[in-house]
């Protein structure tokens, strides 16, 4: 699955991907994997776990919105 304008691939999360993520949410809707390199290959995260804690909550305290995280 190559990188399009609903698709976005990031190394690491940072929170300046709540700019990709407010875009998606004003377009047709997309998704953002984080720990997938530009070329598609998985190279993982460090503290997954507390990553799907944190981004819902940058999602919501930043944006306003709800979003699905995985």
């Amino acid at each position: 699955m190559a990188e399009n304008q609903n698709i976005e691939y990031k190394e690491s999360w940072r929170d300046e991907y709540l700019k990709w993520l407010c875009g998606f949410a004003n377009a047709q809707g997309g998704t953002l994997y984080v720990g997938i390199d530009d070329a598609g290959n998985v190279v993982g995260v460090q503290n997954a776990q507390k990553l799907m804690e944190d981004i819902p909550n940058k999602i919501q305290a930043g944006l306003g919105i709800v979003a699905d995280v995985n």
